[in-house]
C-alpha cells in the first residue's frame, strides 16, 4: 500500500520500521523540524527522521501543513498513518488518501485522550493500558476504532519502559489493521463518548511532589514522571530530583508529611500523607542520577530534615 507517515517521537520508530519491512511503500514521511535538544540547543532532527534517513525514505517537514498535503494529492497516497506527529491533521485533508487517515495512540480509547496517555495511567494505578488503531477525524483522537490490544502495567515499570513496549505492540498491530484495509475486512466501531477521558500535555510543574499523597501514589508519580519532567521535591532550597523509591507500608502519625526518618546508604525513608518511600535513586541539578549510596558519600542528610516545604 502506498502510505504517507506523519511522525515525530521515539514512540512512532517501530511502527515505520514495521510498515518497511512488511513491504508497503512509505511515498512521504512528514516530521517536525529540527528543535534545538541538550544544554548547547544543538538542533537535532527528530527521532523519525533519523530512522527514515536510515530506511532511505524520502523524509520532509513542512511548516504549513494545509499547503502541503493540498499538493500530496498528486502522489495519489493511498493511506495516511499519524503516530506522535504533534501536530493537527486538518480535517480538510483527512480525506486525501483513498483509505483516509489512520492513527496508532498509546492507551484504549475513548480513555486517555490526548498529549500524554502513558503517563495517566501508571499515575491513576491502572493495572493495564493498551493500543489503539483509529480513523482520524475532526476530533483529537475521538475517530472510529478499528483494532485494540491490552497491555499490562508492572508494578515497577515507568512511562519509558511502558512506552517502548506500547510502541512495539503498535507496530503490530498497525501492520495488521494495514493489511485489514487492503484487503477491504476492515469494522470500525464508534467510541462511547461516555467513556471518554483526556490527559493534558505535561509541563514541569506536573513533576512537582506534593507529600500530603499516600506513598503509594508517590512512588507511581515517580514511575510515572520518568523520564520526563522527572519527579522532584525541594531539598536545602535546590531542587532534587527522585528516580526509583519503594513504599514502606509502616504507619506515621502525627509526623509531617516530606519529615526525613531513616537515613541509610539502602535508601532514604521519609514520612507521606499514608505510609512511608523509601527513596531509591536521586539526583540533583547538574549533577548525574545516583543511588543513595553514592549521594550520601557526598551529601549530608539528617533524620529531621524536611522535604518539599512548600507542600507541607
Amino acid at each position: 500500500m502506498r502510505i504517507v507517515v506523519f511522525a515525530t517521537a521515539d514512540f512512532a520508530v517501530p511502527s515505520l520500521e514495521a510498515l518497511v519491512a512488511h513491504g508497503h511503500e512509505i511515498i512521504r514521511c512528514l516530521t517536525q523540524p529540527d528543535r534545538p535538544q541538550g544544554r548547547g540547543l544543538v538542533r537535532l532532527p527528530s527521532p523519525v527522521k533519523s530512522a527514515a534517513r536510515r530506511l532511505a525514505l524520502a523524509v520532509d517537514e513542512p511548516q504549513e501543513l494545509q499547503d502541503y498535503l493540498a499538493s500530496l494529492q498528486h502522489a495519489q497516497p493511498e493511506l495516511g498513518v499519524v503516530i506522535s506527529y504533534g501536530r493537527l491533521i486538518p480535517a480538510s485533508s483527512l480525506h486525501i488518501p483513498r483509505h483516509g487517515m489512520i492513527g496508532v495512540h498509546p492507551s484504549l480509547l475513548p480513555k486517555y485522550r490526548g498529549a500524554s496517555p502513558v503517563v495517566w495511567p501508571i499515575l491513576n494505578g491502572e493495572p493495564q493500558t493498551g493500543v489503539t488503531i483509529f480513523r482520524l477525524n475532526e476530533r483529537l483522537d475521538a475517530g472510529e476504532i478499528l483494532l485494540q490490544r491490552r497491555v499490562p502495567i508492572d508494578p515497577r515499570q515507568t512511562t519509558e519502559q511502558l512506552s517502548d513496549r506500547l510502541a512495539h505492540v503498535g507496530a503490530q498491530l498497525l501492520v495488521e489493521a494495514v493489511e485489514q484495509l487492503a484487503q477491504g475486512t476492515a469494522v470500525f466501531t464508534p467510541q462511547d463518548e461516555q467513556q471518554a477521558t483526556s490527559t493534558p500535555k505535561l509541563t514541569k510543574e506536573h513533576g512537582r511532589i506534593d507529600w500530603r499523597q499516600s506513598a503509594v501514589a508517590i512512588e507511581r508519580h515517580i514511575r510515572a514522571m520518568r523520564p520526563w519532567p522527572g519527579a522532584y521535591t525541594d531539598w536545602h532550597g535546590q531542587p532534587l530530583k527522585l528516580w526509583a523509591a519503594h513504599v514502606d507500608a509502616r504507619l506515621t502519625q502525627g509526623v509531617p508529611p516530606g519529615q526525613m526518618l531513616e537515613v541509610s546508604p539502602e535508601g532514604l525513608t521519609v514520612a507521606t500523607g499514608a505510609g512511608m518511600l523509601v527513596i531509591e535513586e536521586l539526583q540533583l541539578a547538574s549533577r548525574r542520577q545516583m543511588s543513595v549510596g553514592e549521594f550520601l558519600a557526598g551529601h549530608r542528610v539528617e533524620v529531621g530534615e524536611q522535604l518539599g516545604c512548600r507542600n507541607a
